[in-house]
């Protein structure tokens, strides 16, 4: 059992289990029942996704000390009792059941979901390895 770290859009990957999308925003111009379908995501969790500030921040950020700035900034939003009980359960249940948590980031160095997935181990998280790395 483990947590996938996904790029939402992507073609599953077997045993992936139910995906969540860790989104500011739903795709744009994909009807609602399409999400899942398309392999984007088949629940939405906002609550783990930057704010709209901090995600124009990581788009912007174009040297490694910009990039720092949003981590530091995007663990502090992560850290709210609120977000750190869906981490917690999140961790807990990757060792009960296969599921994936994803971003439409193509480069996941670049993505919350990169500072998301140490999160995550963090807290005891199973994490599956890259799809690259299997």
């Amino acid at each position: 059992m483990s947590i996938h770290v996904v790029r939402l859009g992507t073609p599953r990957l077997h045993n992936e289990g139910l995906r969540i999308g860790t989104v500011r925003r739903p795709p744009r111009g994909v009807p609602k029942e399409r999400f899942a379908l398309d392999d984007w995501y088949d629940v939405w969790l906002p609550n783990l996704a930057p704010s709209a500030e901090l995600v124009k921040q990581a788009r912007t950020a174009a040297t490694s000390r910009e990039w720092q700035v949003f981590v530091r900034k995007y663990r502090a939003e992560m850290a709210t009792p609120e977000a750190a009980r869906v981490l917690d359960l999140l961790a807990a249940l990757s060792h009960e059941t296969d599921f994936s948590v994803g971003c439409y980031c193509e480069d996941e160095s670049h993505c919350h979901r990169s500072v998301l997935r140490a999160l995550l181990a963090e807290r005891g998280a199973d994490i599956a390895p890259h799809p690259t790395s299997d």
